[in-house]
């Protein structure tokens, strides 16, 4: 039906026979303006690539009424890297050039039933058949393959197997199983059926991925989380050596302080002489034993100049050296499991840690990553993110993962790194920074200056340290120090 004013037309669209005289005079009157053939838009100010982004989906079901999106972006649900848009209609067979976006169409089986409206514009082929059409032979048309590769699907299967299980695959399969025939696919079938029962280990087919081969061999890993260890890898390759010397200090004081703050980062607080009452005279409050076991276990490991010298020479030291600090720190929690990795998913804010069963093997290949390093502070800054990021305990994961931290520093004759409780959002948001963003530089920056702030404090005396914190506004909660715009200043001294 002819539509007889501009009103009745959507921002951007696909003109038609029954309106093109409309559009016609309406961009001589300059009032649309063409973005491609037989595109138009009442926009006359934005690019043209950001309408036809914005628009996408609508676009498409302009061009072809009857779309199925298909293909690799049925699996990836955008655009690829060359702005190809892969998508099956029985109408026409020509690509359509759009600003930043060629669509692709191609000839196959209609919608099926599981192939659900998206967007309220087009179909998006269910999860089962975009399998199943990604495994069929592909030659591409453009700059890239109109179908995933191998390795990709390989990769595709094994995230959906790590975050949803081993029912979840099962379902594709019978799911898929039952579509092959009817959109003639069962070639295909045959193949997902083979990748799938390789990766649940009950067929022998050739695996690709490093990923996939380390869950046969029973220690699957997170791969999301290399990339976040290779990009920290990197960038502490680039930072100049640091050396600094660790301060003389009692032998008690900085570990009593270093106890004290990762504890109350934790959320686990005192106050200065309730703490000190703990630790040096085993004064336990019957209000909160547990809190002070956890401060007082974190202290007899921290003060222990023997212990803290330990490093790791293999990955099962690694695990024996973690377990045992992490059993120290929460023996009065036995409700924690102690010493033994977790066994429910456990998470802060928007960030979900690796899962249980993925723990063991992304610690081995990030201890990999840290046996590549060779200066002691870049060591001290990736032991801290691996074990922090993998959270591999119930609790006590932020405690021992600055334990393990500070035993590499001061085995090497290094100060060692105090986050005061001022400093508790900086740590907390270095760490947010790379988990969510992939930026490591906060995290080195904030690591970098609290070890210069540790070196800065005289540690010689329990009072002249407490009064030089104290002046450095170390003990000012965090969040209140934004608001009164607070910092944590370097003693003069």
């Amino acid at each position: 039906m002819a539509r007889n004013s501009l009103d009745d037309l959507p921002e951007t669209f696909v003109s038609t026979t029954a309106i093109s005289r409309l559009v016609s005079k309406a961009v001589r009157d300059n009032r649309l303006r063409r973005l491609a053939s037989r595109l138009y838009t009442k926009d006359l100010n934005s690019k043209p690539e950001t309408l036809v982004r914005a628009n996408l989906w609508q676009i498409i079901a302009g061009y072809f009424p009857d779309a199925l999106i298909a293909d690799r972006t049925a699996i990836e649900a955008a655009p690829a890297k060359d702005g190809s848009v892969f998508l099956v209609s029985n109408a026409a067979a020509s690509d359509i050039k759009l600003p930043s976006i060629t669509l692709r169409p191609r000839q196959g089986a209609p919608a099926q039933e599981g192939d659900l409206p998206f967007m309220g514009a087009v179909r998006f082929s269910s999860r089962a058949r975009a399998l199943l059409d990604n495994f069929a032979p592909s030659r591409g048309r453009g700059s890239i393959s109109r179908t995933l590769s191998k390795s990709e699907i390989e990769t595709y299967l094994d995230q959906l197997l790590r975050h949803s299980g081993e029912d979840e695959l099962n379902r594709l399969r019978d799911e898929a199983r039952k579509i092959a025939p009817v959109i003639g696919r069962e070639k295909e079938f045959a193949a997902l059926n083979r990748m799938i029962g390789a990766l649940l280990n009950t067929q022998t087919d050739k695996l690709l991925t490093p990923a996939a081969r380390a869950r046969r061999k029973g220690v699957p890993f997170d791969p999301a989380r290399l990339e976040l260890f290779e990009s920290l890898r990197a960038e502490l390759q680039r930072m100049p050596p640091q050396v600094r010397a660790e301060r003389t200090g009692d032998g008690t004081t900085l570990p009593f302080f270093e106890a004290y703050f990762s504890n109350f980062i934790e959320g686990t607080e005192f106050a200065v002489d309730e703490a000190k009452a703990i630790v040096f005279e085993n004064r336990i409050p019957n209000a909160r034993p547990q809190d002070a076991h956890d401060i007082l276990g974190t202290y007899r490991i921290v003060a222990d100049k023997n212990e803290m010298s330990r490093l790791p020479q293999s990955f099962a030291e690694f695990e024996r050296l973690l377990k045992r600090r992490h059993a120290e720190i929460m023996h009065a929690r036995p409700d924690k499991a102690p010493g033994r990795y977790k066994e429910e998913a456990n998470r802060a804010g928007a960030t979900t840690f690796v899962a249980p069963d993925l723990v063991r093997g992304t610690l081995e290949q990030g201890f990999t990553t840290y046996r590549s390093l060779t200066t002691p502070l870049q060591r001290a800054v990736f032991m801290m993110f691996l074990v922090s990021e993998v959270h591999p305990f119930a609790d006590g994961n932020g405690r021992v993962a600055r334990i393990m931290m500070n035993a590499e520093l001061i085995s090497a004759g290094e100060q060692r790194i105090i986050i005061p409780t001022i400093y508790r959002g900086n740590y907390l948001g270095a760490l947010k920074a790379i988990s969510n963003r992939t930026s490591p530089e906060p995290l080195i920056r904030m690591l970098d200056f609290a070890q210069r702030f540790t070196l800065s404090v005289d540690w010689t005396n329990f009072h002249r340290a407490e009064a030089e914190l104290n002046a450095a506004n170390a003990f000012v909660d965090s969040a209140e120090a934004e608001e009164r715009g607070v910092r944590l200043r370097l003693p003069l001294g």
